[in-house]
């Protein structure tokens, strides 16, 4: 970790105006540390850099963000990890553009342990939330660490199947890393900050701003062996991240869903598009080479959903489309009153969803 002695130097390089990642990296190439950067005559970075940014390069550092910096940093737990850091995360220094910063709240260890990233839409369905919590869990149990942004949704999901698994989780976000956001996250930041990390590359303070999150994106992609799709709309943030995945060179994997949910249509695009079509995280881990050990937790959750399913036949005649009642007292030959009743005894059990049009959806 850097000391307080390099802070200023290493605040000064990443956050002038004006100043981009790329001519950071030839200044960092040409003279090494931020230290040399800044003692280098007008001549010698005139070489490196244009004339008009040589000013801004000059102008010393914020004196209220060193001052905000130093004190989240005297707080346990906090790092600032540079790119001339050991513990930088290495699968990041293949990545095109990597953060010269990173501002690490928790456990600086998970930097370079195997990843696999989660993703997925904000508005995600029951069965989706499950499929998070269940792929995010198996996952885990094998030992990677699960990567996501800690948005609502499948994001959300993704950490808590994780957590709960006991597993290590990374939340990379497009705030300050001493801002909360969504505000309603803030039960699982403080889970994610004691038992994984959230990480930012953005100064201390930084808002929610819309083209931040985007771009951290990157990041959530370049960490991770692969990134799994779960529930994405056509114009979702997630195929961002899924791009990005590609043009990293990562795996990318989508669960495909109902041609009728718009949910879907993300997923089926990436599919076209070359994605693999996985149905269990089994074929994730096998795609990734990664070693499958069997586990009790993972057989009983298996010999949950076969009972479920086996107590009532209605669930095998609802099937994975949205259905409507109608229909389905047709196909299982019930009244509206005896089907009524099993559906609620499924939906209490959680193996169906009541969907906003009415109509009945399988969860598991």
């Amino acid at each position: 970790m850097v000391d307080s002695i390099e802070v200023a130097d290493w605040l000064r390089l990443a956050h002038t105006r004006g100043v981009g990642l790329t001519l950071v990296r030839k200044l960092l190439a040409r003279f090494g540390l931020p230290a040399h950067v800044f003692s280098a005559d007008y001549n010698a970075l005139r070489t490196v850099a244009p004339a008009s940014k040589i000013d801004a390069l000059l102008a010393p550092v914020d004196a209220a963000l060193l001052a905000r910096t130093l004190d989240w940093l005297a707080q346990p737990g906090n790092h600032l990890v540079t790119l001339a850091d050991a513990h930088y995360p290495p699968m990041l220094l293949e990545i095109p553009d990597p953060p010269l910063l990173l501002y690490v709240k928790g456990r600086c260890d998970l930097l370079g342990q195997a990843a696999i990233a989660i993703v997925g839409s904000r508005n995600a369905s029951a069965q989706g939330m499950a499929n998070a919590e269940k792929f995010s869990a198996v996952f885990s149990d094998t030992g990677l660490c699960i990567v996501s942004g800690m948005a609502l949704g499948i994001d959300t999901a993704a950490h808590q199947g994780c957590l709960r698994a006991g597993g290590a989780t990374i939340a990379v976000i497009g705030t300050g890393a001493d801002i909360i956001y969504p505000a309603r996250n803030r039960p699982l930041a403080h889970d994610i900050a004691a038992h994984g990390a959230i990480i930012s590359e953005y100064p201390l303070g930084t808002p929610a701003i819309t083209a931040n999150f985007p771009r951290r994106n990157r990041i959530i992609s370049g960490l991770a062996r692969g990134v799994l799709v779960i529930e994405a709309a056509a114009h979702s943030g997630s195929l961002i991240t899924a791009r990005m995945a590609g043009e990293q060179g990562r795996d990318v994997f989508a669960i495909p869903g109902s041609i009728h949910s718009p949910l879907a249509k993300g997923c089926h695009q990436l599919i076209r598009q070359g994605a693999m079509l996985v149905e269990s995280p089994h074929e994730v881990l096998e795609a990734l080479a990664v070693n499958q050990n069997d586990n009790k937790r993972q057989k009983s959750n298996t010999e949950n959903d076969t009972s479920a399913i086996a107590q009532d036949g209605v669930l095998d005649q609802i099937g994975f489309d949205p259905v409507d009642t109608d229909t389905l007292a047709a196909r299982c030959k019930l009244s509206q009153a005896e089907l009524s009743a099993r559906l609620l005894m499924l939906e209490m059990d959680g193996v169906i969803e009541l969907l906003a049009s009415g109509a009945y959806q399988r969860v598991s």
